[in-house]
């Protein structure tokens, strides 16, 4: 944990590659004038649903559920060794089974919809996302200028005795200012982020969580958001985010994308945004 009153910087330049915070949703049409790697065709000044409850077709916030349940004790509960070689044995069979079952390649990425609810921009999210158990998971609603949400971290992510875990805080920021750029029409990829710890977060409570998209200046984006307990501020970020270039980004996920089936998606979504040109049709 970093000492009240001190600040963290973390992240880089965008040129150097910035980190991709953003896990696109699953819908099938991906018609949206958005994509995750920080470029836009335009989307809405301001968008937002009513709703924060994830959609209950998807049978992977269910499990994703359960597992968040069994990880929370695995961590925390006292629970004797024979317990946990029981579970073991079962949950081995259950990975075999699923890997088995598993289509070749990895589930395709779709782009986030900037004018739905932003609970929905990053459901494989590990802050945001219903469908990824190691998310809290951060529930989150738009309002005027950006986000707004709530968070309670259970014992997988303690640092500190009783305190939420520096690093995990840094990764809420994180995603949070960035979803809120997006709900405020300026995506962009994580350039830098500033973090000032200003009292220990705890762990097992309700937290307030803000974040606001501030000011856009050519290609940049700042954003700051906040975490309270109860009134208490105990932590502040503020980031800078990247529009970034298409031709570049791609020549970055042509660098380091493990398998053909992802620069293809990227590329196509470069094209659908009007961002490259399509490809040329042999005579």
């Amino acid at each position: 944990m970093t000492p009240e009153g001190e600040s963290a910087s973390a992240g880089g330049t965008a040129d150097a590659g910035a980190s991709d915070s953003a896990e696109l949703t699953d819908d099938s049409d991906p018609g949206f004038g958005i994509s995750d790697f920080g470029i836009s065709a335009g989307v809405p000044v301001h968008a937002g649903g009513a709703v924060a409850a994830p959609r209950p077709h998807d049978p992977r916030f269910e499990l994703a559920a359960v597992v968040r349940r069994i990880t929370s004790a695995l961590v925390g509960a006292n629970l004797e060794d024979t317990d946990i070689n029981e579970a073991t044995a079962s949950l081995v069979e259950i990975a075999n089974r699923l890997e088995r079952r598993a289509g070749p390649g990895r589930r395709r990425r779709s782009q986030p919809d900037p004018a739905g609810h932003p609970q929905e921009f990053f459901p494989t999210s590990p802050v945001v996302g219903f469908a990824n158990p190691i998310a809290p998971p951060v529930v989150v609603e738009s309002v005027e200028g950006g986000l707004d949400g709530m968070a309670w971290f259970d014992y997988q992510y303690e640092g500190p005795p009783g305190c939420v875990h520096g690093g995990v805080i840094a990764m809420v920021f994180d995603e949070i200012l960035g979803a809120a750029n997006i709900a405020a029409g300026s995506p962009g990829m994580t350039g830098t982020l500033t973090i000032r710890y200003r009292k220990p977060t705890p762990l097992r409570t309700p937290l307030r969580v803000e974040a606001r998209c501030e000011a856009r200046q050519g290609r940049k984006t700042t954003a700051r958001g906040a975490i309270y307990h109860e009134e208490v501020l105990t932590a502040e970020a503020e980031g800078i985010f990247i529009q970034l270039v298409p031709e570049r980004f791609l020549k970055i996920i042509e660098q380091t994308a493990e398998g053909t089936d992802v620069i293809e998606q990227v590329r196509a979504d470069a094209i659908r945004l009007g961002f490259a040109p399509p490809p040329r049709v042999e005579d």
